[in-house]
C-alpha cells in the first residue's frame, strides 16, 4: 500500500505544484486540498501549520512541513 501525503496549497503556487509532482513521482498517493477554493481545507491547514498561512503545508503521517524546497 503506497503512503499517503496530504498537501494543502493553491493552484497558482509553484512550490505547491512542485511538491505535488515530487511526492507523486516518489510513489505517494497525494491528496491535494486547494485552500483558496475550500474554506474548510484552510481551517484544517491552519491547525496543522499552527496558524501560518504559508503554502504548501505537507502532512506526511505525523510529520508536518511548511513550504517545499525540492528533494
Amino acid at each position: 500500500m503506497p503512503e499517503k501525503v496530504l498537501i494543502f496549497g493553491k493552484d497558482t503556487c509553484p512550490y505547491t505544484t512542485a511538491a505535488r509532482e515530487d511526492f507523486a513521482k516518489k510513489g505517494y498517493v497525494v491528496q491535494y486540498l486547494n485552500v483558496k477554493q475550500d474554506a474548510a481545507a484552510m481551517e484544517q491547514m491552519l491547525k496543522y501549520s499552527k496558524g501560518r498561512k504559508d503554502v504548501p503545508v505537507i502532512v506526511d503521517g505525523p510529520k508536518v512541513t511548511i513550504g517545499f524546497g525540492g528533494s
